[in-house]
């Protein structure tokens, strides 16, 4: 380890993002890649078309890009009103702060409450990883609880001895995803019921980043709870995840506080662009919505025809599937196997926490992914 580098570095995993660069000699060069919940679908032609004619003609490169955002988060707060069924003036772009990826928005959201021993989060694993990792990365605490193994719902009884128990730094955020990922459940209502009462010196982040596909929205609720904010993305429904832009929704006093926090010029100008477009053509792109649905259907009507197989509901764009128990010790090393074999075949799918999260893909990708897993389990057999 340098010896300038603080040494609580040293005990983390960083994030890691999908293989496909890294193929090896024996695998196909071509996957398809339902490992990082991406939409399968791009950007229409016509639609790259116009933000093409936008580089060419509207953006100045040797110009830093628009730094308060105020067109885009007027474009935002619209159908976020639009999206939950509000009045057009209840959030406007006072309710709205925009974020390279939702990640700058949780690290930020980070900075505001924790850093500098003021406080630690609450996580229920399994969920998504960065809030942990963001979190290590600038020393503050991390404290996770389980999930019942059933139906993933938090350990709301250990969530809460924690956020009584937990000192020195107490715990100050709790982050949820709903729908969670991986495990694709939305909250439940009991989920629900403890998150509205929790105290407001705790923040409770909300992660809405697959809200198109569950279309089950909590935006509604944050005139209620000032210690709320909802985050979202352009990167699944919008199709964006090259050009990373999130956003988040929250009362205007936490929003300020997120702008304060902001890195100047932080998103792009091609970005910026890339998301009016979509939302000025969202008619378009969530059209999308209801064949990914039926597409994950038909990927959970399959493999449960598999009797190793268990799937969970899903509310998102993927599904989680683990082996149904069967008293050895041996399943994670079974797991491990069928995740090598998918990959070999040529399908990417991503082993996490005793599962494996699929993204649904096109059709045709999702009758190669039952084809191969059915090939698989085959093999694991003989």
């Amino acid at each position: 380890m340098l010896p300038f580098i603080r040494p609580d570095l040293a005990q983390f995993t960083a994030y890691k993002p999908h293989p496909s660069s890294d193929t090896g000699a024996s695998v196909p060069t071509q996957f398809d890649r339902l490992d990082t919940n991406e939409s399968p679908d791009d950007l229409p032609p016509q639609l790259k078309e116009k933000l093409a004619w936008t580089y060419q003609q509207v953006i100045e490169t040797n110009r830093y890009p628009d730094g308060g955002h105020e067109t885009l988060k007027n474009a935002i707060a619209e159908y976020v009103n639009e999206s939950a069924h509000l009045p057009s003036s209840l959030f406007t772009a006072t309710n709205i702060s925009v974020g390279n990826g939702s990640d700058e928005l949780i690290r930020s959201l980070l900075i505001a409450t924790c850093l500098g021993g003021e406080g630690s989060i609450l996580v229920a694993n399994p969920t998504f990883s960065m809030y942990g990792i963001l979190a290590q990365t600038l020393g503050i605490p991390v404290v996770a609880v389980g999930r019942n193994a059933i139906n993933f719902e938090i350990d709301l009884k250990a969530a809460q001895s924690a956020i009584e128990q937990t000192q020195n730094p107490p715990i100050r955020v709790v982050f949820v995803v709903h729908p969670n990922s991986p495990t694709a459940n939305s909250l439940t209502a009991a989920e629900l019921l403890w998150l509205k009462s929790l105290p407001q010196h705790i923040l409770v982040v909300i992660d809405e980043a697959y809200f198109e596909f569950s279309q089950t929205s909590l935006v509604g609720e944050l005139p209620h709870h000032p210690n709320w904010v909802i985050l979202r993305t352009f990167s699944k429904a919008f199709r964006l995840a090259s050009l990373r832009v999130g956003y988040c929704v929250a009362q205007k006093e936490a929003i300020a506080i997120l702008e304060k926090i902001r890195l100047p010029y932080n998103l792009p100008s091609f970005s910026i662009a890339a998301a009016l477009i979509a939302l000025q053509n969202r008619k378009l792109l969530l059209e999308s919505i209801p064949q990914i649905l039926s597409e994950r259907a038909k990927l959970i009507e399959a493999l449960s025809q598999e009797p190793e197989l268990e799937i969970a509901v899903s509310a998102a764009n993927f599904i989680y599937l683990r082996l149904k128990p069967n008293g050895s010790d041996s399943q994670d090393t079974t797991l491990k196997s069928l995740h090598h074999q998918l990959r070999t075949l040529g399908t990417l799918v991503r082993h996490i926490s005793g599962g494996l999260r699929i993204t649904v893909g096109t059709s045709d990708e999702n009758a190669r992914t039952i084809n191969r897993v059915q090939t698989a389990l085959a093999n694991l057999e003989s």
